[in-house]
C-alpha cells in the first residue's frame, strides 16, 4: 500500500507492525548522523541552560520526541507549595523559574490550593490551573491535562511534567507529553538541602 500525501512514511498498523515499526527506527537511526555538529550541540547546551535543565536530560528529551521543549509543567509538590494561606513559591525555586527563557511556565495546584490565589501570588509563572482530582479516570485525567496544555497553544509532546509523586509522574503518560522529570532533577537545591539536614 502507498502512503498518501502527508503521510511521514512511519509504520502502518496493519499486522506485523511491531516488525515493521522496528525496521523502520532501524532504518531511520541508519540514515541519521552518528554524531552531531559541534555548533548543534553548543546550541543545544544553551538551550537547556535557558529552560533549566542538564544538558543529557535536554538531549534525551528532544532525541524522544525530535522537538524543542516550549512548556515546563510543574505540580504544586513541584513547586512547594503547600499551604493555602502561604501560596507563594518559596524564593530559591522562584529564582530558577525566573531565568527560564524561551518556555512557558505552567503550574497545575491539588486541592485545597486556589489557582486563582497561586497564580496571583506568582506572577513568574505563566498559567496556573487546578491539577486533576485523585479520583478521576484515565480519560478525565487525560482530557483535563491535554485542555491546560494545548489551551495555552503548545504541543503535547512540546511539555515536560515536573513532579513529586507517582500519580504526577501519571500525567506525563496521559497527557503523551515530552516526559517526565523528578523535582530534584529540576531544583537540584532540594537534594543538596535534604543533605544538609542528613548530616545534621
Amino acid at each position: 500500500m502507498i502512503a498518501g500525501i502527508g503521510h511521514n512514511q512511519g509504520p502502518t498498523m496493519e499486522r506485523g507492525g511491531k516488525y515493521r515499526a522496528f525496521q523502520w527506527q532501524k532504518a531511520r537511526d541508519a540514515a541519521m548522523p552518528k554524531a552531531m555538529p559541534l555548533m548543534v550541540v553548543k546550541m543545544h547546551v544553551a538551550r537547556a541552560r535557558a529552560l533549566g535543565l542538564d544538558y543529557p536530560t535536554y538531549a534525551a528529551v528532544r532525541k524522544a520526541t525530535g522537538r524543542d521543549i516550549m512548556g515546563l509543567l510543574f505540580s504544586s509538590n513541584a513547586l512547594r507549595i503547600v499551604r493555602a494561606d502561604a501560596p507563594a513559591v518559596p524564593v530559591a525555586r522562584g529564582e530558577v523559574l525566573s531565568a527560564v527563557q524561551g518556555a512557558r511556565k505552567l503550574a497545575l495546584v491539588h486541592a485545597p490550593l486556589n489557582a486563582d490565589a497561586v497564580g496571583g501570588a506568582n506572577p513568574v509563572l505563566d498559567h496556573v490551573a487546578m491539577a486533576p482530582k485523585f479520583t478521576d479516570s484515565w480519560s478525565d485525567m487525560r482530557d483535563h491535562l491535554g485542555g491546560v496544555i494545548t489551551g495555552q497553544r503548545l504541543s503535547r509532546d512540546q511539555v515536560l511534567v515536573i513532579g513529586d509523586t507517582g500519580i504526577e509522574r501519571d500525567w506525563s503518560t496521559a497527557a503523551q507529553a515530552a516526559g517526565y522529570l523528578e523535582t530534584a532533577r529540576y531544583f537540584p537545591e532540594s537534594t543538596a538541602m535534604q543533605a544538609g539536614l542528613a548530616a545534621g
